[in-house]
């Protein structure tokens, strides 16, 4: 009556024994490391060895070093060695190397080789990386000043005004006339479009007149908030493709930015794109001038910029911009077919497929170009004081000849490596930042105040099972007892569920599987109180089993399904600690629920289920 099918007592010793094996690597620690990249993916194969040296010649302990193409690992022994040879190799390599702080899983190989890794701690616990990110302000103004001065030189030549120059500068944009009248006249055009955003004014210099072009107080505070609004959004947009689980990205101030980054293991990456402002331009190449000549002697050709590409190589493109990467929705990475080499695949707007159509059509036979722009703040020590500085790198990725018409979809190429690629295609999909940002201060949080949750949440754990445990052996006896181990094992498949999906353990989290624990076994009480009541009705003990089982069954399923769907309710509309708390919640009822009535019910069917009239220890 009370046995369960060969297939089924391997089913359940299958999903303990794969819990076990997943729920493993949470038993090694990790070791502090220092992880090393470099801006153009490639890595020295020799520089393993060669920062080895250095360090144990700085009398550091290097635990082991890791190197693949793109990165190097470094382990070591301690915290203080960590933050020690970080610094160190900061001065080794010096600019164009990425140098990171980590914490590098010790799992042993074979179960990396099936994939199994710890479960993500948050950043209350173990918690990766904290950032503090601060917003060049200055830079969106300049920028603002950059896209006025295209809209004035259009706006003038539409109205068929002649002016001698217009330039852009950190503050303002000026337009320079012959004369007064013509001057004003001007003032007149672009005061009328610009109303609300600048104000102008009219002054002689030298022999011509001036037209000055300001932001109002309001336009420049509503711009700076804008720059501050479309930052946030990139960055939450930039950390959702790293994939990072119950990120912290929050205001800080009027030009600041918290990030924090629980559960990371490649900071070096999450450093390099949280703070790049990668974006492209698309320009006409001029072919009717030499660039060469132009370098050489300096003069530029009037409408032209001169531009140089990855080999150093001079070209000039014309000054309008035909799109810019805000027309981009979405870009993907990948190998062009027929050159073999990595390549972009950009998707546009309904506005930049207009504007790209239009152009490429007047066009065709013509070359057009793709200008790789990134603007980088770097702070460097100018009589012993750090003063900022935003160092804009402008360089030509690919020139190709317009052979058709192009519209919405095509592919850019000349990328040094499918990393390149990778990143760009990232940080456009993201969207740029509207303003550059540095990273003032960043700190990986852990091993105090981390390591001081974790032992209080597992000293809460183990206490709750404990008496959970004592409990249940005391008052239902051998029934108890497996009550017990299956309580053991729905912890192993809470830790190894999580582990399995990547989810990052909080403190709330921990408050979670503490309930769970307190939770687990209302099922056995349900189920041992419904075989006492039919042992006390007279009932034959394998009966009285079967009908536990089968009786109790709906009101366990109506209590956890009602729990459950409030979890997911609190994972569906919370925020970062209540979604950690409704994970842990949500896996504890679902497998609690497999090991109280399954688990317990084969356990039984084992110890009474081949006894003709056995005597229940319940």
């Amino acid at each position: 009556m009370n046995r369960y099918p060969l297939w089924k007592n391997l089913l359940v010793l299958l999903v303990v024994v794969i819990a076990a094996v997943y729920a493993a690597p949470n038993l090694y620690p990790e070791d502090p490391a220092v992880q090393v990249s470099h801006e153009s993916g490639e890595l020295d194969p020799t520089l393993g060895e060669r920062l080895r040296k250095r360090l144990e010649e700085k009398g550091l302990a290097v635990k082991g070093v890791e190197q693949d193409a793109e990165k190097l690992l470094i382990r070591l022994t301690n915290p203080e060695d960590q933050l020690e040879a970080a610094d160190l190799i900061k001065a080794e390599l010096g600019r164009g190397y990425i140098v990171a702080l980590n914490l590098a899983p010790a799992t042993p190989a074979w179960l990396r080789a099936i994939d199994a890794k710890p479960m993500n701690l948050g950043l209350d616990l173990r918690g990766g990386v904290y950032f503090l990110l601060e917003v060049d302000m200055d830079t969106a103004v300049r920028q603002a000043m950059n896209r006025y001065e295209s809209e004035f030189r259009a706006e003038l030549r539409k109205a068929r005004i002649r002016y001698l120059g217009v330039r852009a500068g950190k503050k303002e944009v000026t337009v320079r006339f012959k004369d007064q009248a013509t001057a004003e006249r001007a003032r007149e055009l672009l005061e009328d479009q610009y109303r609300d955003e600048l104000k102008f004014d009219v002054a002689q210099e030298d022999t011509s007149w001036v037209v000055r072009a300001r932001l109002t107080e309001q336009a420049e505070r509503a711009l700076k908030k804008f720059a501050l609004q479309q930052n946030l959004t990139t960055l939450r947009k930039r950390v959702n493709e790293l994939g990072v689980a119950e990120p912290v990205i929050q205001q800080q101030g009027e030009n600041r930015v918290v990030v924090q980054l629980p559960g990371v293991q490649d900071t070096a990456r999450a450093k390099e794109i949280l703070g790049a402002t990668a974006t492209l331009e698309f320009r006409l190449v001029d072919e009717e001038h030499d660039a060469f000549l132009a370098r050489d002697t300096g003069k530029i050709p009037v409408g032209s910029r001169l531009y140089f590409d990855r080999d150093g190589n001079p070209i000039l493109l014309k000054r309008q911009v035909i799109i810019t990467g805000d027309r981009i929705v979405d870009a993907a990475s990948g190998i062009d077919n027929q050159s073999g080499t990595p390549a972009v695949y950009i998707t546009l707007d309904a506005k930049g497929a207009r504007a790209m159509s239009k152009v490429s059509g007047e066009n065709v036979g013509k070359l057009m170009a793709v200008v790789f722009i990134e603007d980088k703040v770097e702070t460097e020590q100018v009589d012993g004081k750090p003063v900022r500085k935003v160092r804009r790198k402008e360089e030509v990725i690919n020139v190709a000849r317009i052979r058709e018409q192009l519209s919405k979809r095509f592919q850019i190429t000349g990328l040094d490596s499918t990393r390149e690629a990778r990143n760009l295609a990232l940080l456009l999909r993201a969207g740029a930042l509207a303003a550059p940002m540095q990273i003032v201060e960043e700190r990986t949080v852990g091993p105090s105040l981390g390591q001081q949750n974790i032992d209080q949440g597992f000293r809460a754990v183990v206490i709750g099972f404990l008496l959970v445990v004592a409990f249940m052996a005391v008052y239902y006896r051998v029934f108890g007892l497996v009550a017990d181990l299956a309580l053991f094992v729905n912890l192993l498949l809470i830790v190894a569920v999580m582990s399995m999906i990547g989810a990052t353990l909080t403190l709330p989290g921990i408050a979670g599987i503490v309930l769970t624990v307190g939770m687990a076994v209302d099922a056995n009480v349900l189920i041992f109180e419904r075989i006492r009541e039919e042992l006390r009705a007279g009932n034959s003990p394998q009966a009285s089993i079967q009908a536990g089982y089968g009786k109790a069954f709906s009101t366990i399923a109506d209590a956890n399904i009602t729990t459950l769907i409030a979890a997911l309710v609190l994972f569906g509309f919370g925020t970062g600690p209540i979604k950690g708390f409704a994970v842990t919640l949500s896996i504890g009822i679902l497998s609690s629920m497999f090991t109280a009535i399954v688990g317990t019910r084969a356990v039984i069917n084992l110890i009474y289920g081949r006894q003709r009239k056995p005597r229940l220890a319940i």
